[in-house]
């Protein structure tokens, strides 16, 4: 955003449709980010592609919406962002019902490719419209808003999918986004007012080249590392070797260049430069859980999935009260202080979750659930009006792309982390246990014990093996929830950087109101 800012205030009727047309343009890419994994399987089938294949489906998609979300505060910048954010919404609706009408695997990959292309600016568009339709008493309020649908979106993706996979379609599972597309595209044409437009930026190519190759690369060895073995494959190597000099490149032209791709001056606001460390932290934590939680419930407990789904949704249910009362409380408590309770609550379900077996029942798994979803709306929403309390208006849209780019960065780093570890655990623990399942173990010889587990027969060998398999799940999904809870308790003393909100916002509105529009 750039020009003088001014203080009018967007009439309500307005600002209440743009509102909504930036909601459902959110909840579409956030849903889309989990709701096509559990339809896989079944657009395997119809689409008669191999497992290898069928997993571009989602690797095309992250990869073209991260390395599209770094361009998106230029372009935002330079042909306005009500222009941009109407092309994108069209563009990602229209690409939906592509995928919805594929007819082999090639199509489908296609498909999601110019979803991720059009996907990827949907949601720094539509916080950046937030901040701007919003004053800075409104902001808490506004994030509140906004952050249902991020956080709602991947949490209720899955439930969805399956639903509507079951109920219907695989294709309804892209079918889904029209009516969300047709009122977002709508709403935007008639409610939302243009930005100034900045026709004097120059487009920095080598850095985006730089980023894009970089950001690119590292995505799709994440994605596929687990798949490949790792370093094991050469294409993993291949891939983290050419992100890292990528990543060189953009770093070495952007610190020699006048004006560099990425505005690093973003980074000089400490604000924003604290909720970068926590956004990351967020995505991180939540995809990783969200990646453990669905198979636990399905191959370890043994719930159909349209039941774990369910279940799962239940951390929405705590997510979305939290952020309705998230923006009452920063009235009578700093950021800070919210953040740090958020990262306490959830590190407490997850040190809870260690003790998980594959008898926990239904209400402890939904109450660990709502108290974790709790714990998230507590910190995001606070986190994102925090990044934007002080960074200038000209920055904003920046600003969101790349909070997005972190978070979707992040989300990878951490699902590819606690899968592999899981892997490892799984296969680890497996060994040891097994170790102890012979005919000398005086534990497997009492009465009640050996009629169950006969080893002498196929039947006692292939129940021994499945026990010994499920409790070596159990170990390692508690091992894997144990690393990232030390991980959060690890990054709650530097909630201690955040500056005092009520401060902030003091010495802000004692001057001239800031803009909410240009």
């Amino acid at each position: 955003m750039s020009g003088p800012a001014t203080n009018l205030m967007v009439p309500g009727l307005r600002r209440n449709m743009v509102t909504i047309c930036a909601m459902t343009a959110t909840i579409m890419q956030a849903l889309d980010t989990t709701i096509a994994n559990v339809a896989l399987p079944y657009m395997q089938g119809t689409l008669s592609a191999s497992q290898d294949q069928i997993n571009w489906v989602l690797t095309s998609y992250i990869v073209a919406a991260a390395i599209m979300t770094a361009p998106v505060g230029w372009i935002a910048n330079r042909y306005g962002r009500k222009r941009i954010f109407i092309i994108c919404s069209a563009g990602f609706t229209f690409a939906s019902v592509l995928c919805g009408l594929a007819q082999d695997i090639n199509q489908m990959v296609l498909f999601r490719l110019l979803q991720g292309v059009f996907g990827a600016a949907l949601v720094p568009l539509s916080q950046a419209v937030m901040l701007d339709y919003y004053t800075l008493q409104e902001r808490a309020k506004a994030m509140s808003i906004w952050g249902m649908g991020v956080m709602m979106g991947p949490i209720m993706g899955p439930s969805l999918g399956a639903w509507l996979t079951e109920t219907y379609s695989w294709h309804w599972v892209f079918f889904v986004n029209l009516p969300f597309g047709a009122i977002t595209v709508l709403g935007l044409i008639i409610f939302m007012d243009e930005t100034k437009k900045d026709l004097s930026l120059k487009f920095d190519w080598f850095g985006f080249g730089a980023l894009a190759i970089a950001i690119g690369a590292l995505q799709l060895a994440l994605d596929r590392g687990e798949q490949l073995d790792w370093f094991e494959s050469v294409e993993i190597v291949t891939e983290f070797t050419i992100s890292a000099i990528a990543f060189y490149y953009f770093f070495a032209h952007s610190f020699t260049t006048s004006r560099p791709f990425i505005q690093f001056a973003l980074f000089k606001d400490r604000n924003f430069l604290t909720g970068c460390i926590f956004m990351t932290v967020m995505g991180l934590v939540l995809y990783s859980t969200m990646a453990l939680a669905s198979p636990y419930l399905q191959n370890v407990i043994g719930y159909p999935i349209i039941t774990a789904g369910g279940l799962l949704a239940s951390r929405g249910f705590g997510t979305f009260f939290a952020m309705m009362l998230v923006g009452r409380l920063m009235r009578f408590f700093e950021a800070r202080t919210l953040i740090i309770s958020g990262l306490t609550l959830t590190a407490g379900s997850l040190f809870w979750m260690t003790g998980w077996t594959d008898q926990t029942q239904a209400p402890e798994i939904v109450a660990v659930s709502i108290i974790q979803g709790f714990g998230f709306g507590l910190v995001f929403v606070p986190l994102s009006t925090v990044s934007f309390l002080s960074l200038p208006n000209n920055l904003r849209t920046d600003g969101t792309s790349m909070l997005t780019l972190l978070r979707n960065v992040a989300s990878s780093v951490g699902i590819s982390i606690v899968i592999a570890e899981l892997t490892q655990g799984t296969r680890r623990t497996y060994a040891i246990l097994s170790e102890h399942i012979n005919p000398f173990n005086h534990a497997l010889q009492m009465p009640d014990v050996s009629r169950m587990i006969d080893l002498s027969s196929d039947a006692g060998r292939a129940m021994a093996d499945r026990i010994v398999s499920i409790q070596a799940q159990i170990i390692a999904f508690a091992h894997d929830y144990q690393i990232v809870m030390i991980f959060i308790l690890c990054t709650i003393p530097l909630a201690l950087m955040i500056g005092s909100t009520k401060a902030t916002l003091r010495k802000q509105t004692a001057g001239p109101e800031h803009a909410v529009m240009e």
